[in-house]
């Protein structure tokens, strides 16, 4: 199949010259799912954007922005890189599991054949969200001291299989494929060994992994859902690898020659030429063979619509008609309670009564919420010398995060009654076409793994966005009965969802309506509150889970 398909694809693509160098870098493997530093740009400009008006000044409301329309391109493009910005749909099913792996992509090909560029060149092909690129170069074993100094003196060889971790490749691959977040090693090419740090990878609709070795390994061939091997004359591979050597990685002429002809030449006839065989697709000419690449991209495409899902139409239709589960507690109806509730609900409520009502319940939610954490039991002594047989939190850290936009509301509630919470965010927009909620955005602490986690939204009507947004937090490790959904109005069918695909989820909350319209709505609800609490205004169409920020 290789060779019919690399002769065809040559044929195909003769008239095109081969290319002289590698393209620029232009695409940056995403951090957090997403391209961190232009995120925060746009997350800042969001937050001045909500900043509240004072009240009472006369402003007209401000218009609320909506997601962009189909014809604009996914893309954000600055002078360092391109950065997706579409939203990533479901990877998981109504019962909260994963049902479609990431589409993984193998690139092989000898050293400076060109395999980063086609890798980038398909990236910005598929025009699709959430694509990761994985590179070998990142798995490099830790050398010894002896290592070391051969390194040094161009005596190791980078080219052989036993210089790669390929326990530690197979672990992430597997665990990215799986759609969880991994932690990428990030090797210094001019000292030959690791840096402390390491990048956080997460979100992946397709893995595209390259490196010299891709093919070289049989448990990380059985993780290749498509294996393409680069094919780039060797004088011009050659002329690559030195300038790439030379100029990014401090090496001197003689050395890279003697390198080259010592040890990567011999690798590559031994170990990486062989693995040719093994390709579904052969590239000839690299990223100079437009035709190869776009037969690619549309194999992909076939692959990635057989694997969509749609996970609010059968929240809709699913396990409704059983009793609230026992998971969750709803905050007692005093009539103090039923009170503000009276007045946040009344659709003549002004926005500064809205804002204080609204805060007052926050302050006895997170209140109500925290009395489920665990605490153990520890003696003090009071100021009159005595003993006092008291409770202390028995957990690690208590982190708050907070769905988008209107969950960051109640962000002042939590940090007002937990000292040095760390607060997350996770933004999910309602995608216009499918209805479906997709994840735009996401920053998290730090080793959160071990945390209770507090997760924030205003309203849940379906359960989708809040689903999604407990999938975010498994899938960054957090065990599910260390997760606490907190609402200030929910629907039922949002509470038998979220409830029925995480059981050990804690679901919180000071209201539950009973039933949620054709457009998703709460009923009798409480409106839009994002727009009520923000002084936006809301679309005809809107639902109660839906938050369109500007992209």
């Amino acid at each position: 199949m290789a060779t019919a398909l690399a002769l065809a694809l040559s044929a195909a693509a003769a008239p095109q010259p081969p290319p002289t160098e590698e393209a620029p870098p232009g695409l940056d493997e995403r951090e957090d799912g997403v391209e961190s530093e232009a995120r925060c740009e746009a997350s800042s400009a969001e937050s001045l954007d909500r900043l509240l008006p004072s009240v009472g000044t006369g402003r007209s409301p401000r218009k609320r922005t909506t997601s962009q329309c189909k014809s604009e391109p996914p893309l954000l493009r600055t002078s360092k890189r391109t950065i997706y910005t579409a939203g990533r749909p479901p990877w998981y099913n109504e019962h909260g599991t994963q049902s479609k792996e990431a589409f993984v992509i193998g690139l092989g090909g000898g050293s400076a054949s060109g395999k980063t560029t086609v890798a980038r060149m398909i990236i910005e092909a598929l025009d699709v969200p959430w694509v990761v690129l994985l590179s070998m170069d990142s798995f490099y074993k830790v050398l010894t001291k002896q290592q070391q100094e051969q390194a040094a003196n161009n005596d190791f060889n980078f080219d052989h299989p036993d210089a790669f971790d390929f326990d530690l490749i197979v672990c992430t691959l597997k665990k990215l494929k799986q759609g969880k977040s991994v932690k990428i090693p990030i090797y210094d090419f001019t000292t030959h060994s690791r840096k402390k740090d390491w990048k956080t990878l997460y979100g992946a609709n397709v893995i595209i992994f390259e490196g010299i070795m891709a093919f070289a390994d049989k448990q990380l061939l059985e993780l290749l859902d498509m294996k393409i091997f680069v094919d780039t004359d060797s004088d011009i591979r050659l002329v690559r690898r030195l300038r790439r050597d030379i100029s990014e990685r401090g090496r001197d002429i003689e050395g890279v020659i003697k390198q080259y002809n010592k040890f990567v030449k011999p690798a590559f006839d031994q170990y990486i030429q062989p693995t040719m065989r093994l390709a579904d697709i052969v590239v000839p000419r690299g990223s100079g063979n437009t035709v190869a690449i776009d037969l690619i991209v549309q194999h992909v495409h076939s692959q990635l619509e057989e694997r969509e899902l749609s996970v609010r139409a059968a929240l809709a239709s699913a396990h409704q008609c059983h009793p609230l589960p026992r998971t969750l507690s709803v905050l007692k109806s005093t009539p103090q309670v039923r009170g503000m509730h009276t007045i946040i609900r009344d659709k003549e409520t002004s926005r500064d009564e809205f804002i204080f009502y609204s805060k007052r319940l926050m302050r006895l939610l997170i209140e109500h919420a925290l009395s489920f954490l665990p605490f153990q039991g520890c003696t003090v002594q009071t100021p009159q010398g005595q003993d006092y047989e008291g409770k202390t939190y028995a957990g690690k850290q208590i982190t708050g995060v907070s769905i988008l936009r209107a969950g960051e509301t109640m962000e002042p509630a939590l940090r007002a009654v937990c000292k040095d919470v760390r607060i997350g965010t996770i933004l999910i927009q309602t995608n216009q076409l499918t209805g479906e909620p997709e994840l735009h955005y996401l920053r998290l602490p730090k080793d959160i793994s071990q945390d209770h986690v507090i997760l924030m939204d205003c309203t849940v009507s379906t359960g989708a966005a809040a689903m999604m947004a407990v999938r975010v937090l498994l899938d960054h490790d957090v065990p599910e009965d260390k997760i606490f959904l907190l609402s200030l109005l929910m629907a039922e069918m949002g509470v038998h969802s979220v409830a029925y695909a995480f059981p050990r989820v804690k679901i919180i909350t000071t209201a539950v309506d009973k039933k949620v319209n054709d457009l998703f709505r709460i009923i009798p609800g409480i409106g839009n509150f994002g727009d009520r609490y923000f002084g936006t205004d809301a679309p005809p169409d809107w639902s109660d889970e839906e938050e369109l920020v500007g992209t």
